[in-house]
């Protein structure tokens, strides 16, 4: 094997054009005038030493000289791998731009890879608590078909009527299954704090009801947030989920029969709300409970509730129309801030009723 070192043109044609011998240069900054130390090969070297003597600042008219010695075919290769070289140090510079680029997008990959699984993870989190819901409403009313069909066989050994129920149940939970799926794949139920998979009834103090975890009845104690409840079972109180109540099996507020005027729907409700020569000793009430009513009929109500108070001489009065879903209380609030007897509306402290209550200021 033999190393030739060399300026001369003639030779790096020869290592071009000759098989068994192959061109190699070393690198070479030109403007800082230092070697790279970096071996290329395959690629003839440029004679850089014109150049180099012409920036060092050396007597112009030898440069013109020298240039003037090189023959035209020894001017043309310079030429030729001058360019040459000036396009390989492009190309590095592109290598080492793309290749940064490059561990950018990996980086940049790897976050992306990294937020949507934590974000695959929270849908699926959610899922499952949601099926877990509808799980939990399976087995109470899977209990409760048991239940019947273990007390028909006793007297009709597993009637027809037994089978039907069974047949509904397991199409009550598919459908209910299928919906909640659909609803989380298309998002309709994102951002919806009160999104069920089945819808509960909704429960006020005093009322019974029978519990999906228990199977037993239980009296509502105090409603503690949209979401839990706490209810007692004999001595017993526990806090338990909104989606835990089966159903009412009985209510506290009563049920207004259809066609009742709105004073005779509230008197049916318990609330007390009368006219001042009804009332002994002429006091009007100073307050008005309408929790159950819909918006129309709590309207009118506590309207004509306000036009007695007013009328009484009261500086200050409350509606008690609970919290739930915040429609009745806005709806409500809303009338209010608009009624020429009162001066302005208040939501009371959480010992006074809070979100679940509204305090009036009537003009004097």
């Amino acid at each position: 094997m033999t190393v030739i070192s060399t300026h001369h043109t003639s030779l790096k044609v020869y290592g071009s054009n000759t098989p068994g011998v192959i061109n190699a240069s070393v690198g070479f900054n030109e403007t800082t005038l230092q070697p790279t130390y970096e071996l290329k090969m395959g690629v003839p070297g440029a004679s850089a030493g014109i150049n180099i003597a012409q920036r060092l600042g050396l007597n112009p008219a030898i440069i013109e000289g020298a240039r003037a010695r090189l023959g035209t075919q020894a001017r043309d290769v310079g030429e030729f791998l001058d360019k040459l070289h000036a396009g390989l140090r492009e190309m590095e510079s592109d290598r080492l731009r793309l290749q940064t680029r490059e561990q950018e997008l990996e980086q940049e990959k790897a976050r992306l890879a990294a937020e949507g699984k934590k974000e695959q993870q929270a849908k699926i989190r959610e899922m499952e608590k949601k099926l877990e819901s509808v799980l939990r409403d399976f087995e109470y009313h899977a209990r409760e078909a048991v239940n019947a069909i273990q007390d028909r066989a006793a007297a009709q050994k597993l009637s027809k009527d037994a089978e039907r129920r069974v047949a509904k149940l397991r199409r009550e939970f598919r459908e209910q299954f299928d919906s909640t799926v659909v609803a989380h794949a298309s998002g309709a139920d994102q951002g919806d704090p009160h999104a069920q998979p089945q819808l509960v009834k909704n429960a006020f103090e005093g009322d019974t009801v029978k519990l999906k975890s228990t199977g037993r009845a239980a009296t509502v104690t105090r409603k503690v947030d949209d979401k839990y409840f706490e209810v007692a079972m004999g001595a017993m109180k526990m806090k338990i989920a909104r989606d835990d109540i089966a159903e009412v099996l009985s209510s506290a507020v009563g049920n207004a029969r259809a066609g009742d005027s709105p004073l005779k729907a509230a008197r049916a409700r318990g609330v007390s709300v009368s006219l001042n020569n009804e009332n002994e000793g002429g006091n009007a009430p100073s307050e008005i409970n309408v929790i159950g009513f819909n918006v129309d009929d709590a309207t009118r109500a506590v309207e004509k509730f306000v036009d007695h108070a007013f009328l009484a001489g009261l500086s200050r009065v409350r509606v008690v129309h609970g919290s739930g879903m915040g429609i009745l209380r806005k709806a409500l609030r809303q009338a209010l801030q608009q009624h020429p007897h009162v001066e302005s509306v208040a939501e009371p402290p959480q010992n006074e009723g809070g979100g679940g209550a509204t305090v009036v200021a009537l003009r004097v």
